[in-house]
């Protein structure tokens, strides 16, 4: 039986790690070639050979994924060897937290570069290729921080805003040229990233005992749950799914 993703070309932005690379792992298991960028070669090196060693294929890119020149060449690297992008999931992201008032404004141009520029250039990079390619699927992760506001999280809050706003408008200005963009939304989940969130929200006092996540969506999330969200938006199967927000929460944010 074929893979969900047999014939495509997937870019992870930020695959090395965490949900990151459970998504690379998973896509190339569904038959896609995985080209992996991030700024974390050891790791990425590491998800490649894990990747290599099941029988899926995948190549790893160093870049800073802020950055227009470094994008630009990881993902013209990534043709080179794989051909025209068909999937992109731009995951690459990371978190600041502190009161609002202690935010400096290099703090906030940051994380608004790893977490918001990233995606508007490794869109405008793989875009190109993937129209003449005859279409594709964007996933972009954003988070429940889209819509649910937490203490200390002001500036985190504020660039998955950007996220969610950046997928559905892409999904719109790109319909008509068989492109889909959709944003899959995480809850907390247990991944290095998700566990300091934790640890820095419960520093800084805000509740997040494991009785305060258990009201709020049960239980922590696997890295695993989150990439087979973002597998279904990247694929066929999600052919009339698009400008969409998928939440992968637990019902965190219905409550």
């Amino acid at each position: 039986m074929a893979g969900r993703l047999e014939n495509k070309v997937a870019i992870i932005s930020g695959g090395a790690t965490g949900m990151g690379a459970a998504a690379s792992r998973l896509f190339a298991a569904e038959g896609a070639k995985v080209a992996i960028v991030d700024r974390n070669r050891e790791a990425g090196q590491e998800t490649v050979e894990a990747i290599r060693a099941a029988g899926g294929k995948a190549a790893f890119w160093s870049a800073d994924v802020s950055d227009e020149a470094q994008v630009n060449a990881a993902v013209q690297a990534a043709a080179e060897q794989f051909g025209p992008t068909t999937v992109l999931f731009n995951h690459a992201g990371t978190i600041v937290i502190k009161p609002f008032l202690e935010t400096s404004v290099e703090e906030w141009d940051w994380l608004h570069g790893v977490n918001v520029r990233s995606m508007f250039l490794m869109t405008k990079a793989v875009l190109p290729g993937m129209i003449a390619a005859g279409g594709g699927s964007i996933v972009c992760t954003s988070s429940i921080s889209a819509v649910a506001a937490t203490p200390m999280e002001v500036l985190y809050d504020t660039t998955k805003g950007a996220c969610h706003m950046f997928a559905r408008a892409i999904a719109v200005e790109f319909r008509d040229r068989n492109i889909r963009c959709n944003a899959v939304c995480p809850g907390f989940i247990r991944t290095p990233h998700g566990m300091r969130e934790v640890s820095d929200l419960g520093r800084l006092g805000v509740d997040v005992s494991d009785a305060a996540i258990t009201a709020q969506q049960g239980r922590i999330g696997e890295p695993e749950e989150v990439a087979r969200a973002a597998l279904f938006l990247a694929s066929d199967e999600a052919s009339f799914v698009n400008g969409t927000h998928l939440f992968v929460d637990n019902g965190f944010t219905a409550m």
